[in-house]
């Protein structure tokens, strides 16, 4: 009876949680006039490709799509990276100031995004007159920034399955010669992966889906708009294009798509967070 009950619920979720996905697709192959029908129905017997046309046929798309795919992947490898180093030293080696560090990875978490927009748009445009490349209209301010914003959750993750790793394995390969370098990178990066994998999906669809920032710190130079900003062209003062902005966003999530299944294998036994002695 448990079971029965807890399969029911788990149905229920799972239709909850796919429905709005199932409705964004039909509505991009809906024609215009059934989208904007008083007596909407869960289907279509006319479905059509004019809406994707339309979305794709926006000026700028693929160059809105690269800039996207650009700052998605620099922010996973870079956040990857510094992620591991920064868990394993966390992890691995006491120091003094190592609970106010992670306190404060806490705390990054906390504060709402927005609250952070105005005072990141100063210190970004200030920081662009000394740096190259990471001040305002720039691909690096949006990278630096969804770093910073994707490293605290990455990292607290990443401590747990750092930790799961056996010292005795890193000890056995010191014994055997290993520099500490060699341990690093050869023992504890494959089997800290898994989090890795898991880690950098949160990552991914963070950056890609930023609209706040891609706004806030691209003001004049369009060719460095991501796309999320191709949306705004359906929407109109009079009326929203809503079968381009259905089309458009369900474009948006085959990238998504496509590297949640990339990583899919090592997420999901990431997420267990097993290691085998």
């Amino acid at each position: 009876m448990r079971r029965r009950i807890a399969d029911t619920v788990a149905i229920l979720v799972a239709v909850v949680t796919v429905f709005p996905i199932y409705w964004m697709v039909l509505s991009a192959l809906k024609p215009t006039g059934e989208i904007q029908s008083s007596d909407p129905r869960p289907w279509t017997l006319h479905p059509t490709l004019d809406h994707f046309r339309s979305a794709l046929g926006v000026s700028g798309f693929g160059r809105y799509l690269l800039n996207s795919l650009t700052v998605a992947l620099v922010v996973v490898a870079l956040s990857a990276l510094l992620s591991f180093l920064a868990a394993v030293a966390l992890t691995r080696y006491r120091f003094r100031t190592r609970t106010t560090i992670l306190v404060m990875f806490l705390i990054a978490q906390m504060v709402p995004v927005e609250a952070l927009s105005i005072p990141l748009f100063f210190q970004i445009r200030d920081l662009g007159r000394t740096v190259p490349g990471l001040g305002l209209n720039t691909l690096g301010s949006l990278i630096l920034v969804q770093l910073a914003f994707s490293l605290p959750f990455a990292i607290w993750m990443l401590r747990g399955f750092v930790a799961a790793v056996p010292q005795e394995v890193e000890e056995a390969a010191t014994m055997d010669g290993a520099g500490r370098f060699t341990i690093l990178w050869r023992i504890l990066f494959p089997l800290v992966a898994p989090g890795l994998a898991a880690t950098s999906v949160f990552s991914f669809i963070t950056a890609w889906n930023d609209f706040l920032f891609a706004k806030t710190f691209i003001i004049s130079a369009t060719e460095k708009q991501t796309l999320p900003a191709a949306l705004l062209v359906f929407f109109k003062p009079d009326e929203n294009d809503w079968g381009g902005i259905m089309a458009a966003s369900t474009l948006m999530t085959i990238p998504v798509l496509v590297f949640f299944i990339f990583v899919r294998r090592r997420m999901v036994s990431g997420l267990g967070g097993a290691v085998k002695d």
